[in-house]
């Protein structure tokens, strides 16, 4: 599910965001979810712009400045101020670059410092947990019967996601194709289009067969009763909803009743926490900053640098245990 529709900008600036939009899903490939929140921070700046009797089209900067003080008294986050700012530039771009504004108003903005926020992430020990726990629920259970196969496919959900960092979008909306032939390496669409290969480790690869193997029983058995189940889906996670595959909100809540049961705070766990464990467990046993970005399907090197923490950590934690003057060293010389 995306987000909720947003209010419509004025009448005269409706048009200028569709363009906007429909050039970012053509020619950029954005997700549905990244085209939903860039329409409502334009529409929402459309709104105010109207209230002051300015259209996008013919605003000045100090508009759009007023529009950002404005917010900041009502409380928004630098985060939120951030990614605000960041699309009223590239869609004011976008008017000058199809010759509907002469100006950009948005050029000499003074950017918004986001704070960055160290990413929420578990043990390998709670990783560990987690997915001993899932696959005792999958070897107990039946892949015939429909809670038999949620385990498995849980365990398969767990297994894959740790061992491939991949977005949970990514992860639910993964086609059973993608794992024809060998199973050694995965290639997945990320965000843009832009493909990239992730290799697969054995235990990944045993869950997956497994996990393939409950999907063909069931198609066949679906087959002899003569309906055409989910099980029959091109997707490897299917399911009745709308999208055919299995959403990312019935995925979090499966990992979080998983996590429930194992002592593990909900807050602390979601399919996304799992990415970043993948992440910075990789980076803490020295993988390149590069190979990760790569892994990850980041298009900047600066959205993976927040991961670096781990290895500042680790920076710290050496200069404390061997330096001369320090009293991690001091320690182990007495």
């Amino acid at each position: 599910m995306g987000r909720p529709p947003s209010a419509p900008a004025s009448a005269a600036d409706e048009p200028l965001i569709d363009a906007y939009l429909a050039m970012m899903r053509a020619e950029r490939g954005a997700s549905a979810n990244t085209v939903a929140a860039y329409a409502a921070d334009l529409r929402e700046m459309s709104r105010f712009l109207a209230e002051r009797g300015e259209t996008f089209a013919a605003c000045a900067r100090a508009d759009l400045e007023a529009f950002f003080s404005d917010r900041a008294e009502a409380g928004l986050l630098a985060n939120s101020a951030a990614r605000k700012l960041s699309c009223l530039k590239r869609f004011m771009l976008f008017l000058v670059a199809e010759k509907m504004r002469d100006d950009d108003p948005a050029r000499l903005i003074d950017g918004v410092k986001a704070r960055r926020v160290l990413p929420m992430t578990l043990t390998i020990a709670e990783v560990d947990l987690l997915l001993d726990a899932a696959h005792q629920a999958a070897a107990f259970g039946d892949p015939q019967t429909s809670s038999g196969r949620r385990a498995l496919r849980l365990a398969c959900l767990l297994e894959l996601l740790y061992a491939t960092g991949l977005r949970v979008s990514e992860l639910v909306g993964l086609p059973r194709a993608a794992f024809l032939g060998d199973r050694k390496m995965l290639t997945v669409k990320g965000k843009g289009g832009r493909e990239r290969i992730i290799p697969l480790n054995a235990k990944a690869r045993t869950v997956l067969d497994c996990w393939l193997d409950a999907l063909e029983a069931a198609a066949r058995a679906d087959g002899k009763a003569g309906g055409a189940g989910a099980s029959a889906s091109k997707w490897l996670f299917p399911s009745w909803g709308e999208d055919g595959h299995l959403t990312r909100q019935k995925f979090a809540q499966d990992l979080k009743a998983l996590g429930a049961r194992l002592g593990i705070d909900a807050e602390r766990l979601s399919p996304h926490v799992l990415r970043h464990a993948f992440a910075t467990h990789l980076l803490d046993r020295g993988v390149d900053l590069r190979v990760l970005q790569t892994l990850l399907g980041h298009a900047d090197i600066s959205t993976t640098q927040i991961y670096t923490h781990v290895m500042e950590d680790r920076l710290r934690q050496t200069v404390f245990d061997f330096h001369p003057l320090s009293e991690g060293a001091a320690e182990k010389e007495t």
